[in-house]
């Protein structure tokens, strides 16, 4: 069976985390437009050059190039036969049609978008928390707060389109890991998606 889900949340919601386990859980893959920026990064290629002048100024990755890398990655076998979850795109409405049109060109749609609902201060404690772990140069409080004032306004905004298109699936992203997984699966399952 092929499952196509969708996770959104603000940064700092643990959308890779728990993308990560719903991915495993139901045999696909992520497909994370953060996870592969910050490998072209850290390999130095021409687009991690790029992608990290832009995410040091605390801004976010052009709808084009980023269009550009996720269609390229959905079109790989392992997303097309078994499906995927999307972590980080679309995060805008322009990017939304641009999935849209993908889709429908291969006569597919969303099963399910997952929307972890974190408050504003959750946020911004576990990513100042994650930049002192992990050392991201791109967590600093100013880009983190642009950043969640960047979600607000565009990304925010798409859970109403899929909302409005009954895929959208609302999950309080505040509790244990374990918690937060146990809500989606239990969203997943009410719309009939078998875990493999």
């Amino acid at each position: 069976m092929t499952t196509r889900l969708l996770i959104v949340g603000p940064q700092g919601s643990g959308k890779g985390t728990q993308g990560v386990r719903v991915a495993e859980a139901f045999g696909i893959p992520v497909v994370s437009t953060g996870d592969i920026f910050r490998a072209n990064i850290k390999q130095g290629t021409e687009l991690g050059l790029k992608v990290k002048a832009i995410t040091d100024a605390g801004d976010l990755v052009p709808d084009e190039v980023t269009g550009e890398i996720v269609t390229d990655r959905l079109s790989q076998a392992d997303a097309a036969e078994a499906g995927f979850l999307l972590d980080g795109y679309p995060r805008n409405a322009a990017q939304v049609q641009h999935l849209d049109a993908f889709l429908e060109g291969q006569g597919a749609s969303l099963d399910a978008v997952i929307l972890l609902d974190v408050p504003r201060e959750e946020s911004i404690a576990r990513i100042t928390e994650r930049a002192t772990l992990e050392g991201r140069s791109d967590d600093t409080e100013e880009a983190v707060a642009h950043r969640l004032s960047i979600y607000e306004s565009e990304t925010a905004p798409i859970a109403d389109t899929y909302a409005e298109r009954g895929v959208l699936d609302r999950i309080d992203g505040v509790g244990s890991l374990d918690e937060i997984t146990e809500r989606i699966f239990r969203a997943l399952e009410a719309r009939g998606l078998q875990r493999v």
